[in-house]
């Protein structure tokens, strides 16, 4: 198999065995770049040079003699809306087209740490705001297993990158299922951490009680690899856990015997499509053929998830938007009359339609007549969703679900009516309300396209989350299957 298609753990153990160089590893990755991107369209900025630096130091220590850590030498995407030092961080927005962050986030720094080769900066819809990467303020990014579909958002770049051979592991972030979804899109494995769970520090935020950073691996052994490097309190993010962190390679055990899988029926819905759903209950036998055990319940408030989403973190998009404004960095319209009319011409011009539409909508909810009778009201109900959640996890070890109610769509086929695009995250959202973790699959393929499996654990049971996936994936194939672009 191509160097670019391989895992970084296998990478890892090629390296220590010196049976291939740091070096040569990136550099397949960048000719596999220079080759595909301008098909996919995955990238932003590319730090090649950088990159291949971090390759050479990799490959002196391995020369001589010292030990690397597990993902060093690893050629590894950042999504655009986590700031790196020095290195162009848009949140694929023209309103701070030009930003150059001074510092790192807390995640690359961690990063860093692990000697990863930085590939790039990845594109996503605006300010993390939407589900299919069509929402860039610059391009759209293309589904690698078919170029007329979308890769899911708003983390589409990073799992377009991850599943096109262009990068080996990519870091997204999740606001309402913005890695779960693309990861579901192209056939990749994507987690969103339990809130708290991974610094946020560094991130331009959407929706600061919902964002989460994760990883996009191509199986779960990277993903557990990606999260003991990422996860951990961090004093700069004041809801930064201090839970005491595993080491998620002890989860990767092939066991689930007498496993407890609870089947949410309100996502087995109407809305789904019927393949999906084929897909799911084939999942389901995998699972029991296992040693699961699997019954149906109830999140009696589930359905009302899209409604408080919709609610909540357009609020809060609100406010953490109001510091674009023209007057200390990005973006500035020309030609204004006075302090307020540049204001609102260089918000205008500057913001796409979705994230102005969301900044309206947020806005709205926010102010002086309405602000019970739709935000507080919304906030109360998140609540009652969160408990549904903890009633579950007092039967089930996890709960299981589709990632997606169909596989990727067609560019322009949601983009007219704004609902039905919110409805593609209709199975990811109570996950963010809740706080806790999910993780996506791959479990199966419709038409060609791959269909995502969501597994949903109590807070801080992403190890529980590991080893149900590990146990499923070496049972399956799917995660073995690349795009022929």
């Amino acid at each position: 198999m191509s160097l670019y298609y391989l895992t970084a753990h296998e990478l890892h153990d090629l390296l220590i065995k010196k049976e291939i160089s740091a070096v040569e590893i990136n550099k397949a990755v960048f000719d596999r770049i220079g080759s595909v991107e301008d098909s996919v369209k995955a990238y932003l900025t590319l730090t090649r040079e950088q990159a291949m630096k971090t390759a050479l130091e990799v490959d002196d220590l391995i020369g001589a003699g010292r030990p690397i850590p597990p993902l060093a030498g690893i050629p590894i995407a950042i999504k655009d809306n986590i700031c790196a030092e020095g290195v162009r961080t848009t949140a694929a927005s023209k309103i701070i087209y030009n930003f150059i962050p001074p510092y790192d986030a807390t995640v690359v720094k961690k990063l860093a740490d692990q000697q990863i080769a930085m590939t790039g900066k990845t594109n996503l819809d605006e300010f993390a705001m939407g589900s299919s990467t069509e929402n860039s303020g610059f391009f759209a990014t293309h589904n690698p297993w078919n170029l007329g579909c979308v890769p899911g958002g708003s983390s589409g770049g990073s799992a377009a990158a991850v599943a096109a051979g262009e990068a080996v592991c990519a870091v997204g972030s999740d606001t309402g299922g913005s890695i779960r979804q693309p990861a579901a899109f192209c056939g990749v494995v994507g987690i969103k951490p339990t809130y708290g769970a991974v610094s946020r520090y560094g991130l331009i935020a959407f929706a600061s009680s919902l964002d989460q950073i994760g990883p996009f691996t191509r199986d779960v052994t990277d993903c557990a690899l990606m999260l003991n490097a990422i996860c951990g309190h961090d004093p700069l993010d004041a809801t930064s856990s201090t839970y005491e962190v595993p080491d998620f390679r002890r989860c990767l055990v092939h066991d689930i015997k007498g496993l407890k899988i609870g089947v949410p029926r309100e996502y087995l819905s109407e809305g789904i499509d019927a393949e999906v759903r084929q897909v799911f209950e084939k999942a389901m036998s995998q699972f029991e053929l296992n040693g699961a055990k699997m019954e149906e319940t109830s999140l009696p408030h589930l359905g009302y998830s899209l409604p408080v989403y919709y609610l909540i973190a357009p609020a809060e998009a609100s406010s953490n938007l109001a510091r674009y404004d023209g007057v200390r960095y990005g973006f500035r319209s020309e030609g204004a009359q006075d302090v307020v009319d540049m204001f609102m011409k260089t918000r205008s011009q500057g913001f796409g339609a979705e994230v102005k539409r969301r900044i309206m909508l947020g806005t709205y909810v926010l102010s002086a007549g309405y602000y019970d009778a739709y935000y507080l009201k919304a906030l109360k109900v998140r609540t009652l969703i969160k408990e549904d959640f903890n009633n579950a996890f007092e039967k089930f070890d996890i709960l299981l679900s589709p990632t997606t109610p169909s596989p990727a769509f067609r560019f322009g086929e949601k983009t007219g009516d704004p609902l039905t695009m919110y409805l593609s995250d209709v199975f990811t959202i109570a996950v963010n309300l809740a706080g806790i973790p999910g993780l996506s699959i791959p479990c199966g393929f419709v038409n060609g396209l791959p269909v995502g499996l969501q597994l949903m654990g109590r807070p801080f049971s992403e190890g529980k989350l590991l080893q149900a996936a590990y146990t499923f994936e070496q049972s399956t194939d799917h995660h073995k299957k690349h795009p022929e672009l």
